[in-house]
């Protein structure tokens, strides 16, 4: 071996000694270790034994003096009943009534109040919790047991937003509590509700809906939210709303001052997908909100903004002829809003100057020729519809320059007449209006029936003089008497005149008898006030306080001419003499028709004296120029 292989395994061998060494050291100290634990184990037990002997002494004391007290309480309660006993009631006393313990009032609830978390969560869809045997099935807050589990510390975030979501007055109008509860929990201002997508800022703006909301209440959550840095411009994934949409949709203009006050100048004419692409002056024009309408233009929205289908917020706005009878009302609110919006256009923007309202007095003539067009020409209605062009100027049942188209199809509203003002003559469902604006001139032009002006037929001279055979006068006559009857029947499309007193009947469906029929104060245009012969109607001939006729409650109604057709005359029996006293009145206003054949022959003329020769060249120029023109 050599020395190097030596040197090891004396190292080797030495290590081995060390950790030998080190195992024995260590085994020792482990049993000293245990011996003192054993010892302290000890020690402790016998500690405990005394602490329990010591216990049980003290208890025994206890129970001793415990059972004298007992004792002592016994003989004090027989010696009071003893005394009793021994006197006399007082007459007239009777025992104090304990008062009994007053339930917690609204402001003794309270819920913990967690620290608000640093980032914006979206949370879990659930159920809105309910008292047990509870009678309704919606959340109200102002009964002690559902106050008491709004107030509960244990009613999570989820489930409060589940009773925000329920569209009742009870909740609505305490949005602003329940808003505070979710804060209270920890609730981050921008947090989202799992079911909808919305924010309590969305929430709180909806809540603000006039009869279901409370516009107070969900003014102050508001104000609380955009202090605690709430972001204005958050939309709804589902409804691509912001917090201004909802506010405009719901017609609360004292939100949309809150909310513009404190949001960027971009959000004021934001747009929406769910509305073409519309901005908030679109929503709130289209559901006839007037108040947030004008709130919006005073705060500077944009009134030519176009959405995705080129409209602006007054074309959006509903069609007052397209409203029944029973909304009057809006028919009123909507007329008004369109000339709100048409006023607030400047003259600079790129629309139509014709939809302008400044333009309400030029003529009819004038306007369509600045638009080279005119009367009877074709016309393209929406670059869809074509038609003729019939009228054009400003009417009584909306404000502007109208024109008016009798189509080809039928398929318009009217007959030429709204509101019984009859503007021009058309079939039915053929007659429809429209701005100036929508209408252009349509590259096929056919001739019309209104412009084109018959062609005078050359007058045989012999056959004039010598009179007509019967036959041509009959034909003449016939063909008079059928273009009388089309004309009376176009003024008239159900061939009868509806006249006071006459049964009628309304939209098809309810029989009555025509009791006025004139102009009213609660819409445009001529109305008839019909009684109905079941109570089906919704007045008593009275409208807003102004009496037209009189009749029963709910049997009377008010319809236009259009929606009226005459069934029958008067039920009293008096046709026979009014009929009488109509065709006595034509007699006698009617005029005399000329008659020709009383016109003498030439060969009868030149046999007379040389006097009648000279009168007859005097004077058959110009009764051949007379006949002529008729």
């Amino acid at each position: 071996m050599t020395k190097e292989e030596n040197l090891e395994v004396q190292e080797k061998e030495r290590h081995d000694r060390e950790e030998q060494e080190e195992g024995r050291v260590q085994r020792e100290d482990e049993e000293a270790l245990t011996e003192e634990e054993e010892e302290k184990e000890e020690e402790e037990e016998d500690d405990d034994e005394e602490e329990y002997e010591l216990k049980e002494e003290r208890e025994g004391e206890d129970r001793a003096e415990v059972e004298d007290e007992a004792e002592d309480e016994e003989e004090d309660e027989r010696e009071e009943e003893r005394e009793e006993e021994e006197e006399e009631p007082a007459a007239g006393q009777e025992p104090e009534v304990e008062p009994e313990p007053e339930p917690l009032s609204v402001s003794e609830y309270q819920s913990p109040v967690h620290e608000p978390r640093r980032r914006a969560m979206v949370h879990p869809s659930a159920q809105a919790p309910l008292p047990k045997d509870y009678t309704f099935t919606f959340f109200d807050p102002n009964d002690p047991a559902c106050l008491e589990i709004l107030m509960d510390p244990r009613t999570t975030i989820p489930e409060l937003f589940a009773i925000v979501r329920q569209w009742v007055p009870q909740v609505q109008h305490k949005i602003d509590v329940i808003g505070n509860e979710i804060l209270k929990r920890g609730c981050h201002v921008n947090d989202r509700d799992g079911l909808t997508d919305m924010t309590l800022l969305h929430y709180s703006c909806k809540a603000g809906a006039h009869g279901v909301g409370d516009p107070a209440a969900a003014l102050r959550l508001s104000s609380q939210l955009i202090s605690l840095g709430a972001d204005v411009s958050l939309r709804s994934r589902w409804t691509n709303m912001n917090a201004l949409h909802y506010a405009a949709y719901f017609d609360v203009p004292e939100l949309i001052r809150v909310l513009l006050k404190a949001s960027k100048p971009r959000v004021l004419n934001s747009t929406c997908s769910d509305f073409h692409y519309g901005t908030a002056l679109h929503i709130a024009a289209s559901n006839l909100c007037l108040g947030a309408v004008k709130c919006l233009l005073e705060h500077g929205a944009n009134p030519t903004v176009r959405n995705d289908k080129g409209l602006v917020p007054a074309d959006v706005v509903p069609d007052p002829m397209d409203m029944s009878l029973d909304k009057a009302e809006a028919a009123m609110v909507a007329k008004e809003l369109r000339q709100l919006l048409l006023e607030a256009v400047p003259l600079s923007c790129n629309l139509p100057r014709a939809t302008l309202l400044n333009y309400d007095n030029i003529p009819g003539n004038l306007m369509l020729s600045s638009l080279g067009l005119k009367l009877g020409e074709r016309v393209l209605l929406d670059d869809m519809k074509t038609g003729t062009l019939r009228f054009c100027g400003t009417t009584e049942f909306a404000s502007g320059q109208w024109v008016g188209v009798e189509l080809d199809e039928p398929e318009g509203k009217n007959d030429g007449s709204v509101g019984g003002v009859r503007y021009f003559i058309c079939p039915p469902k053929l007659g429809i209006f429209a701005p100036v604006s929508k209408i252009s001139k349509a590259v096929d032009q056919t001739p019309s029936s209104v412009t084109s002006t018959p062609r005078t037929p050359r007058i045989d001279l012999a056959s004039r003089l010598a009179g007509k055979t019967k036959k041509e006068k009959e034909k003449k006559e016939r063909v008079k008497s059928q273009k009388k009857k089309t004309s009376v029947a176009s003024l008239d499309p159900d061939g009868l005149n509806v006249e006071v007193g006459d049964h009628v009947l309304v939209a098809g469906q309810k029989n009555g008898i025509v009791r006025f029929y004139g102009k009213t104060d609660f819409a445009p245009g001529f109305w008839f006030g019909i009684e109905l012969d079941q109570p089906t109607g919704k007045h008593d001939g009275s409208v807003f306080g102004v009496r037209y006729f009189s009749c029963l409650p709910k049997y009377g109604v008010f319809a236009p001419p259009s929606r009226v057709q005459r069934i029958g005359g008067p039920k009293d029996g008096s046709q026979n003499d009014k009929s009488m006293v109509k065709k006595v009145h034509q007699v006698t206003m009617s005029q005399p028709k000329r008659n020709f054949n009383t016109m003498r022959s030439p060969k009868d003329l030149t046999s007379e004296s040389s006097i009648s020769r000279l009168l007859f060249c005097c004077w058959f120029p110009w009764m051949l120029r007379a006949e002529m023109q008729s």
